[in-house]
């Protein structure tokens, strides 16, 4: 079967009340956004409550189906036939054609699902659905009815606008379209943990931007690349990415000089946020967003999730916080960036780990081991605000 349009369903959205169109439109936009690549002539049309993707000419069905399960916002897609003709002839016409051909002669059971938007039209659904059934079997042997549990689901939605026919619904990422619901700023590791946060916060409609840290020669350009491809693979999600690419290296060799050495994760990290803070500031962001999860390394200890929040103003969304690393990687490897999180190329944050680090710090001990860092640290902040890179990272 040749599908020309896709009925695409949403779900939060429609509870949305007076403000409902602002978040279709921004569905709409992300659709165009993740077809645009695929190079392929479509149409996204918003009709009374349902929103169509009519392609116009040749295009590759399997790209297409997996472009649009990447668009936070979409429940299910649904390849559809969209009927002009609404007489009960025609309709079970074309309702013969095409169950023949998506069974293939193949013994099957089914189900006539019936939603009759438009009430003039004469009959009730369920009348709809009985009618059309009994068609059905009598064109197609192969076919038997099944009320509980049938094979094939054939749904009839008699519209205002025009009849859908459709048999397939494939599921969506859920979510609520990227740009609904303000800024933030994701601090991106070459791990595994921060894209899998990344891309958690996306689907509830943030628009995100990521702050790498870089410390070179420590960590190679490969090191930095890594964080590119891994911030290529959130854009497929959440759209375009800007990713602001810090130089940490004087300000990591100045904490390993003057600060306790157990010490150095958490002062470390307390920078890297108050440097991300003030990046997302500039940038309208609203929140900081990280992969940690409470105890899976030191620095994400409660007492030391408590230090590196006492740098901030902004809130800190942490959507990893109970999870344990399997569901981390299995959600890593479902959006597809576990391959390039587990290469080998060392981030900022693993070079500079002391044997020992401390796990329950007390803050005031953490503030004072700071002030012996008070004649330089403020200028080599300043610097690497200044020397930042930005390098906008798409799908």
């Amino acid at each position: 079967m040749e599908y020309k349009s896709f009925l695409i369903k949403y779900g939060e959205i429609g509870v949305k009340g007076k403000n409902r169109y602002k978040f279709e439109d921004a569905l709409v936009r992300q659709l165009g956004l993740a077809l645009k690549p695929l190079g392929s002539a479509f149409h996204i049309v918003k009709e009374h409550g349902r929103i169509y993707v009519d392609m116009d000419g040749a295009y590759d069905y399997e790209d297409t189906i997996a472009a649009l399960q990447r668009v936070f916002g979409v429940v299910s897609i649904c390849p559809v036939l969209r009927l002009t003709e609404r007489g009960e002839d025609a309709i079970a016409a074309e309702a013969v054609r095409f169950l023949r051909e998506i069974t293939a002669g193949e013994a099957k059971s089914f189900k006539v699902f019936t939603r009759r938007i438009d009430k003039n039209y004469p009959g009730t659904s369920e009348e709809i659905s009985a009618s059309l059934g009994a068609v059905l079997l009598d064109a197609c042997p192969n076919l038997h009815v099944d009320v509980r549990n049938p094979e094939i689901r054939l749904n009839l939605e008699i519209r205002n606008e025009g009849i859908l026919l459709y048999a397939l619904s494939i599921p969506g990422p859920g979510g609520m379209p990227v740009g609904t619901a303000g800024h933030a700023m994701l601090l991106l590791s070459g791990g595994i943990d921060s894209p899998v946060a990344g891309y958690m916060i996306a689907k509830r409609g943030v628009q995100l931007e990521a702050t790498y840290f870089h410390a070179p020669p420590y960590t190679s350009e490969r090191a930095k690349q890594k964080v590119v491809d891994l911030a290529r693979i959130l854009a497929r999600y959440a759209g375009p990415v800007r990713l602001h690419i810090v130089n940490f290296t004087d300000i990591q060799l100045y904490i390993y000089e003057k600060c306790p050495r157990e010490e150095l994760t958490i002062i470390m990290r307390r920078y890297m946020m108050r440097i991300a803070e003030t990046i997302a500031k500039k940038n309208k962001g609203m929140a900081l967003v990280t992969g940690e999860s409470i105890g899976q390394v030191a620095s994400q200890t409660v007492p030391s999730l408590l230090s590196t929040n006492e740098v901030c103003t902004l809130p800190v969304f942490r959507p990893l916080i109970g999870f344990d690393k399997q569901e981390i990687i299995e959600r890593a490897e479902k959006m597809g960036s576990y391959e390039t999180s587990i290469l080998p190329f060392e981030d900022c944050c693993t070079i500079f780990v002391a044997k020992h680090p401390v796990t329950n710090p007390e803050l005031s001990r953490i503030k004072k081991s700071e002030e012996k860092l008070a004649e330089r640290i403020e200028e080599l902040v300043e610097t690497a605000l200044r020397t930042e890179e930005t390098v906008l990272c798409e799908a």
